[in-house]
């Protein structure tokens, strides 16, 4: 049995209109999306906007949602940070605050080499908390490949890897080369990665339509293909805005439009065109209603 399966939710970070983490909301949020049936929650992610915080903010961020969580569901936090010294201190504070594990990026201020990237999982390795090692090469400067990967899970506590390059045949060359646990890190290959091996999901999306997000996830995993692609294909032009730069206010917006608002985005991130609402509020009509955007 996979230690990290079903639905993980990326946490958004709720803040209020003056920018101030909203920890009351958070808390709030944890709660809901448990009871909407998800599996994991994991806060502190680039949906997060963990850059943006103090480390007195994050850390109260992390110990918010173990507290909300109240062991219901396992909770995985993300751990990037500009050095590795840092990352092995935010893995050591979720291990300390009870965490399940921890998402974690390579590092992440210039492409390192991979004796580099090694030597960073091998720190983090030293707190022994489970990691799930992040890929994500189109915002950051390094590929973890399947033969990286391989590499990689030799580490002891290296157990998994978020993957988010986009490329489904990727989890076939991480199943066949190494024993890590593969869970889809881009909302749309939703479908296609339970379909092929993948046995959990670090979602975007699932902030604002959780129940739609565990059941697209069950119904891929169970082969049930035509039940499967009715959701998915209603859900898909919602999951293209989690691939996107602009994903941290695509999805709060979404949030909002699910009656359950978080507020804003902290700068640099600012609010969106008008049309890029517009376009998004249609493609939620369309998940929600089976609306045919226009």
């Amino acid at each position: 049995m996979a230690r990290f399966e079903g639905v993980y939710v990326a946490l958004v970070t709720p803040f209020t209109s003056a920018y101030e983490v909203d920890y009351k909301r958070l808390a709030e949020l944890c709660d809901w999306l448990i009871q909407q049936g998800v599996h994991g929650l994991v806060p502190t992610g680039s949906l997060g906007e963990y850059a943006t915080m103090s480390n007195e903010e994050r850390a109260k961020v992390v110990e918010t949602v173990i507290d909300a969580a109240a062991g219901r569901v396992p909770v995985v936090v993300g751990s990037a940070a500009p050095s590795t010294q840092q990352a092995v201190a935010w893995v050591r504070h979720a291990k300390d605050a009870g965490a399940a594990g921890v998402m974690a990026l390579p590092p992440i201020n210039y492409k390192p080499l991979e004796h580099e990237v090694v030597a960073h999982y091998e720190a983090l390795n030293t707190v022994g908390l489970p990691i799930i090692a992040y890929n994500n090469p189109h915002d950051y400067k390094i590929d973890l490949t399947p033969d990286l990967l391989a590499r990689l899970s030799k580490i002891e506590h290296v157990v998994a890897v978020k993957e988010f390059s986009g490329d489904i045949r990727r989890v076939h060359d991480i199943l066949a080369k190494t024993n890590l646990e593969v869970m889809i890190g881009v909302d749309d290959l939703a479908m296609e990665g339970p379909l092929f091996g993948a046995t959990g999901w670090i979602s975007g999306v699932p902030n604002a339509l959780p129940k739609e997000g565990v059941e697209l996830f069950r119904l891929a995993r169970e082969g049930k293909l035509k039940e499967a692609g009715e959701l998915y294909r209603r859900l898909l032009p919602l999951f293209h805005y989690d691939a996107s730069p602009q994903l941290v206010q695509s999805i709060k917006y979404m949030m909002g439009l699910s009656d359950f608002p978080v507020g804003p985005t902290r700068p640099p991130r600012l609010p969106l065109p008008v049309a890029d609402y517009e376009a998004i509020k249609k493609a939620y009509e369309f998940a929600v209603n089976r609306k045919q955007p226009q």
